[in-house]
């Protein structure tokens, strides 16, 4: 199994979308149900439709980087929730301002954290706020095979916040292959919506932020966020809060490997990524 060390720089190039809904019942948690009950799906568990978080270069607030492996940026704002998730670092074929194909290359631990303000405006809106908006794991993974037989499919997300030195799990312990749609099926599903998701709800139409696609390097992708725990539910982050988010492979990992590992033990764990942020 080959790491990748991530470079900041590079992903200054890339441009950066999420998937929303990908796992049940995240958006009723997230307090933003009723915002997408107005897009309909084909089928009934299917994913909402892709927002982005960072477009190189944009005029707006998501030409903002946001990307940080250390810190949450908390900026003042009273409703700040970790969103832990599976990150894919892609390359892709863009021809006749079409998107063709999508490459996932790596994938890691990433924290697409979220402003649960309710303020009647885009999803996007709530995704970037500057530098320290979002939260990225040193080290990705090397993708062998993006199918159910490649290794992504033996890895678990796990997330956790320290707070006053009590350790709390933030997310439910979720299986990669749990979310909804993942492997080819995503794949597929984010070709066409890149090519065809019209402006409705609180999603933007894609076609237009992707027409200069060709002149990035990439695309970064959070796949979606799992459900919270009951204590995700309730509590937002604070300064001083320490987050954790693992996508470990839980073949080869035990839950107990996870939890030692932030107690500070000597864990070697060789098979995960991991993302450790302090909230300031």
């Amino acid at each position: 199994m080959n790491k990748y060390n991530i470079n900041i720089e590079d992903l200054k190039d890339y441009l950066g979308f999420g998937v929303a809904g990908n796992f049940a019942n995240h958006l009723g948690e997230a307090g933003e149900a009723d915002e997408f009950s107005v897009i309909k799906t084909e089928e009934k568990d299917a994913p909402k439709g892709l927002f982005p978080f960072y477009l190189p270069n944009d005029e707006s607030y998501l030409g903002q980087f946001p990307i940080c492996t250390k810190e949450i940026n908390h900026n003042g704002i009273e409703q700040l929730q970790v969103e832990a998730e599976v990150g894919l670092i892609c390359d892709f074929v863009y021809e006749n301002d079409k998107l063709v194909d999508l490459k996932p290359r790596y994938f890691g631990a990433f924290n697409d954290c979220s402003n649960r303000v309710q303020d009647g405006k885009k999803l996007s809106t709530k995704k970037n706020w500057g530098m320290g908006s979002k939260g990225i794991a040193h080290e990705f993974i090397e993708i062998d095979d993006f199918t159910e037989k490649g290794i992504l499919n033996k890895f678990h997300i796990a997330s956790f916040i320290r707070r006053d030195g009590m350790v709390y799990e933030y997310g439910a312990v979720s299986a990669v292959n749990s979310y909804s749609y993942f492997f080819n099926q995503l794949k597929d599903w984010m070709i066409d919506k890149f090519n065809t998701q019209e402006e409705i709800g609180p999603l933007e139409g894609l076609p237009p932020l992707i027409k200069n696609m060709n002149k990035h390097k990439g695309l970064l992708i959070a796949a979606g966020a799992t459900a919270y725990s009951d204590f995700g539910k309730h509590n937002f982050l604070e300064k001083g809060d320490e987050i954790f988010i693992y996508v470990y492979n839980a073949h080869f990992h035990s839950f107990e490997d996870i939890v030692q590992d932030m107690a500070g033990s000597d864990v070697l764990l060789s098979q995960c990524s991991k993302l450790h942020q302090i909230v300031k």
